[in-house]
């Protein structure tokens, strides 16, 4: 069975552990857990490496478009490597958790989510799953672009740092076939 794991983020050093790149930043660290090294793939428009887990082949991949862009990289994969919608992880940065909290959801709306609305036009559906990284809320909407674009703190990072390290035992499970307990398990661990 194959699975795809996506990491949302905006390309090019300037975004670099910005909030929005969050699910960049897991993919990253699930990416070094197993030794594996991101390279680029130009007819996927992004960087990529696959791993195995419990005998599952695992591709992850970078998009390297801007956030709002990002869904004809994710179609590109998904279509080339014939994975199933259902086998499709998005990771991405939501301001509706508060800060260092990790969620997975089994499909859904985009929530305002400029990345996840615009790979929902681009499968044509949203019945992918994600894994929702929260980042906290500035309070008005109209701070959120320039929020959405800032660096964390190093507190904030090391918060989030240490979520992150917890979410790779529940994606392991989520890789094994376990969708019900890796919600389990990601829903218990505290910030």
């Amino acid at each position: 069975m194959n699975f795809l794991i996506v990491g949302l983020g905006n390309p090019g050093q300037a975004y670099k552990n910005t909030r929005h790149n969050a699910g960049e930043d897991l993919i990253d660290l699930l990416a070094d857990s197993h030794n594996a090294t991101f390279r680029e793939e130009d007819k996927f428009l992004s960087s990529y490496c696959s791993i195995v887990v419990n005998n599952h082949k695992v591709h992850l991949s970078k998009p390297h478009r801007y956030m709002n862009e990002s869904g004809l990289s994710v179609s590109k994969v998904c279509n080339y490597l014939d994975i199933p919608l259902e086998n499709t992880l998005i990771m991405h940065d939501d301001l509706d958790l508060p800060h260092g909290i990790i969620r997975l959801k089994d499909s859904g709306g985009h929530g305002g989510h400029n990345g996840l609305r615009d790979i929902e036009n681009s499968l044509g559906s949203a019945t992918f799953k994600r894994l929702r990284i929260g980042i906290g809320h500035p309070g008005k909407s109209s701070d959120v672009t320039n929020y959405v674009l800032s660096k964390f703190s190093s507190k904030e990072r090391e918060i989030l740092e240490k979520s992150m390290e917890a979410s790779l035992i529940p994606l392991n499970l989520f890789l094994e076939g376990s969708w019900e307990e890796a919600l389990l398990n990601l829903h218990t661990i505290e910030k």
